[in-house]
């Protein structure tokens, strides 16, 4: 059994650097976007030059949000996200990463998180700069679009929704304070993490005694790249997740097991 050798793992290093990706959100019914070979299961998430360049792609980006929103904000935190919690309240954990944007491992307890890609309950005027909170935007886009707002369809990664429709009469509001584009406060594909946020991982990683990915195939180079870093200093670095991952030649131990399943029989 494979199991051991991670419990091995985890006596063996007291401050891990853990990051986590789509496999830890799963269980709480937010689909992930990739199979268990790393390949994309549907369409690349929208472009960040795209969605600054179009209003047809932010319509269509916003319509698709709007239905999938509420499957996301009611999300709660799944054995995954709570045993990495009390796996911090333990001392074993010296920062966890996340690759999601979902704000789970907040609300299973988990007090020191980097979000990585930012968070998909806040909103960023990408103009004047001014945030405002997703659920506040959500009533404005249902209120300008009660057609959009009555529409169901099946939810897909990061809240967003298979939803296909003619989106060109559905209103995206303007940024009240200044007129400017609205986003999500999280990073697009094309566009890059914050610098703060990469320097404080990579000093997390050089501090920490070993690392630990959890469901993630490590694929976008955001997340792969402190891997990389680890095993250049001679880490050891652990994952647990289904399938292959970008880092598997880097790995001193990989567990091809479902996130909460492994995790939960360590504690």
């Amino acid at each position: 059994m494979i199991i051991p050798g991670l419990r091995d793992f985890f006596d063996a290093h007291d401050r891990l650097f853990v990051l986590t990706g789509a496999g830890c959100s799963t269980g709480s019914g937010i689909p992930d976007y990739r199979d268990g070979f790393g390949a994309w299961k549907r369409d690349p998430p929208v472009n960040f030059s795209a969605f600054m360049g179009s209003e047809a792609v932010r319509q269509r980006y916003w319509a698709r949000s709007m239905v999938g929103w509420p499957k996301i904000a009611g999300a709660a935190p799944n054995v995954s996200h709570r045993a990495l919690a009390a796996l911090e309240a333990r001392g074993k954990i010296a920062l966890l990463v996340t690759q999601n944007v979902d704000g789970l491992h907040q609300a299973a307890g988990s007090a020191n998180v980097l979000d990585l890609h930012g968070r998909i309950d806040a909103l960023r005027c990408m103009g004047c700069g001014a945030r405002d909170s997703r659920e506040k935007f959500q009533g404005e886009l249902a209120r300008l679009n009660p057609d959009f707002a009555a529409l169901e369809a099946a939810g897909a990664p990061d809240g967003d929704a298979d939803l296909n429709a003619d989106f060109s009469s559905f209103i995206v509001p303007p940024c009240p304070a200044c007129g400017g584009v609205q986003k999500p406060d999280v990073v697009f594909f094309g566009e890059s993490v914050p610098r703060e946020r990469v320097e404080a991982a990579y000093a997390a990683v050089r501090a920490a005694d070993a690392v630990l990915v959890v469901g993630s195939s490590l694929m976008v180079y955001s997340g792969f790249r402190f891997v990389e870093e680890a095993a250049r200093l001679g880490k050891p670095c652990a994952a647990v997740n289904l399938g292959r991952t970008r880092a598997d030649a880097l790995l001193t131990l990989k567990v091809e097991a479902d996130c909460a399943a492994a995790l939960s029989l360590l504690l």
